[in-house]
């Protein structure tokens, strides 16, 4: 009688596909990330550094404020003004800082010869995609709650209504979150970390600069002329003026008279400002009751998109023409389209960013390293 061995049968290996995605996965990259940026000097730099610039400019605002209109200053006026001072100068330091995270987190990576080793790894290709972009938005969302004290000083100076704080922060946060996405997917098409950093660069200026350059540039091409009805003062009471066979003190009466007038066609290029992210903030970010009865730069941006009026009110002889220009029609808030289009192009990134870090890959650049 002899006796058998049986060799255990090793167990199969799970299968990994290209969107397999697990909390252990993600959690793993991002650690191996953020490990990098904590231990690097540059990165404790770069938050000193930020820290400064934003506290300087703050204060420097303040004191401006305070030496030209010292009355505005102690007043809510200024704690407004200051506010969004504030929220520009974040995002747009915001703006600015965030591209360089992820525009090289894939070409540096794979120049490196680090990529490689994470790709022949039980990890999927969503898993690596989504750490970096969670690394790289977590890197960037320090750099916002570093400026959460600045931004509580101009709330503690009156005239803002508190909810527009969480407002602020939450649509900044998501709009950083939209570049990380945009940049991890310029570093997979491009072979370069240079040039992955340069695309990323004119994408969020091609939505922060020239949306509004399109906009005006558009303006006139988009203008015609029509008849409207205005309510206004009419030619005759200043010829009359004019010949003098009109007295001086006799008040001017408005009229509903119809004109030729040139009439831009806003509703065809409103969303070129939506999309803006600086607009998205300044929509969303103020409460709807702190818009009724004001009328405010945020409420003329959200009637861009309704065109022109069905009256245009040019009286000024009398404070309330209710009676002859019918109450416009206000236009709704704006942000949601802007702020789901800024994700949109953040999303397409990161679906660019796990089809490229799929493996084998069919074709790559001339030039780039496989390991």
């Amino acid at each position: 009688m002899t006796a058998t061995t049986t060799t255990p049968t090793p167990a199969a290996t799970p299968a990994v596909g290209t969107w397999t995605l697990t909390w252990h996965g993600v959690r793993t990259v991002a650690a191996l990330e953020l490990r990098q940026r904590v231990r690097s000097s540059r990165w404790k730099a770069a938050l000193v550094v930020w820290f400064v610039v934003v506290g300087a400019i703050t204060l420097l605002a303040g004191g401006v404020l305070s030496l030209f209109d010292a009355q505005a200053a102690r007043s809510d006026d200024g704690g407004v003004v200051l506010f969004v001072a504030v929220t520009a100068l974040v995002l747009g330091l915001g703006l600015l800082v965030t591209p360089t995270l992820t525009s090289t987190a894939v070409n540096g990576d794979r120049a490196a010869g680090t990529l490689a080793t994470l790709q022949v790894t039980l990890l999927s290709p969503a898993e690596i995609a989504a750490g970096k972009l969670l690394a790289a938005w977590l890197s960037a969302c320090a750099f916002l709650v570093v400026s959460l004290p600045f931004f509580l000083i101009a709330l503690a100076m009156g005239g803002v209504p508190v909810a527009t704080l969480p407002r602020v922060v939450v649509l900044t946060a998501l709009l950083l979150a939209a570049v990380c996405g945009m940049g991890l997917g310029w570093s997979t098409l491009a072979a370069r970390p240079a040039g992955s950093t340069v695309l990323t660069f004119l994408t969020v200026a091609a939505l922060t600069v020239f949306t509004p350059i399109f906009f005006g540039l558009t303006y006139p091409f988009l203008s015609t002329t029509q008849e409207v009805r205005v309510y206004g003062v009419s030619d005759d009471y200043w010829v009359q003026q004019d010949e003098g066979t009109r007295s001086s003190t006799v008040e001017p009466t408005c009229e509903l008279t119809v004109q030729e007038r040139d009439v831009a066609r806003t509703e065809w290029t409103w969303w070129l400002l939506a999309i803006n992210p600086f607009a998205v903030v300044g929509d969303g970010a103020v409460p709807a009751a702190a818009l009724e009865g004001i009328d405010s730069t945020v409420q003329t941006l959200r009637d861009l998109r309704l065109g022109a009026p069905e009256v245009l009110d040019e009286c000024w002889a009398e404070e309330d023409t209710s009676h002859a220009v019918p109450p416009g029609a206000h236009g709704g808030p704006v942000w949601p389209f802007g702020l789901a289009v800024n994700l949109l192009l953040g999303a397409a990134g990161f679906v660019t960013a796990v089809r490229r870090l799929r493996i084998p890959q069919r074709t790559l650049a001339r030039g780039t390293r496989v390991a």
